[in-house]
């Protein structure tokens, strides 16, 4: 057990489920009681929502390692983007409810298979949860890394709760223009949003640090989906890190959009993203003075 991690959980449940009683924990500030089973825009009341966990081999090598990241699926989003390919997880809320002793027992059982992370999928809604859970697990032995794999629509004031627990954050920074956030995720506000979370994460975890083995430890990751059109704001996005978080932010620009769920409905967005759009992307961030990227070598 880590006992520093542990007291810090302990310092810290009680303001996390304060929280939930009025909720602020996400940028929504739905004001319901959770604790009562009231739910808002999450549709997740007093316990999480699991949709599945395993040994994950798909995600960014520095968290796969040779043994897998430890995936922990958590249903619904804070966010209702149009085109999300995990949307009967995210939007249909596919998914059983679990207890935090459920929740933690997932956490052993995913140490116990050789993960080399815990990789908290759409964690933004049930940080709460997740600090009971984790409270648990690291009592029972838990000691891997905890990856924190947002969507980067996160509360500054819920990140700082989660300062020196959380050892990699993964966010992703999706939009640098308000209107497309709007449009596509139903949050003008992200932008503004994103980017303060983005460099609070740097500043609890720094950038990213990887072992002799290819595997992360602790720091920032960020993915970056490349959209049709130009519409991710790439440029913009690549500046700002640069500029405001760290020149050496380890950036993971992603070429594998494509419809789903509403985006056939919607122009610009019902066709995949190019060949030459995504290496333009790459170019741009590139321009921008990056050069930790993680990136697709054929597209």
């Amino acid at each position: 057990m880590n006992p520093h991690k542990r007291s810090l959980v302990s310092s810290r449940l009680d303001q996390a489920f304060a929280m939930l009683e009025d909720c602020t924990v996400c940028p929504n500030e739905c004001h319901v009681n959770r604790l009562r089973g009231e739910k808002g825009r999450c549709c997740t009341g007093r316990n999480a929502i699991v949709a599945s966990y395993g040994p994950h081999f798909g995600e960014e090598a520095p968290l796969v390692g040779r043994q897998g990241s430890g995936t922990i699926f958590f249903t619904y989003c804070n966010l209702a983007c149009s085109y999300c390919q995990n949307y009967a997880i995210s939007q249909l809320g596919e998914g059983r409810e679990v207890s935090a002793d459920a929740l933690s027992a997932m956490m052993l059982e995913l140490q116990k298979a050789g993960c080399h992370n815990i990789n908290l999928v759409s964690p933004t809604h049930v940080v709460p949860q997740v600090l009971e859970a984790v409270g648990i697990a690291l009592d029972r032995g838990l000691s891997l890394p905890l990856v924190y794999n947002s969507g980067g629509y996160d509360c500054g004031e819920t990140l700082r709760l989660l300062d020196g627990i959380v050892d990699i954050y993964m966010p992703d920074m999706k939009y640098a223009d308000a209107d497309t956030a709007q449009r596509y995720s139903g949050v003008a506000d992200y932008p503004r949003i994103n980017r303060i979370a983005v460099k609070e994460m740097h500043r609890q975890v720094g950038d990213l640090r990887i072992d002799a083995d290819g595997v992360a430890r602790r720091g920032l990751l960020i993915r970056h989906l490349v959209l049709p059109g130009g519409l991710a704001g790439t440029s913009d996005i690549a500046k700002f890190i640069y500029e405001e978080v760290s020149p050496d932010t380890y950036l993971n620009i992603m070429a594998q959009y494509r419809p789903a769920y509403k985006a056939y409905e919607m122009p610009i967005i019902n066709r995949p993203t190019s060949r030459q759009e995504y290496l333009e992307a790459v170019k741009l961030a590139q321009d921008q003075g990056l050069c930790r990227l993680d990136r697709v070598r054929s597209v």
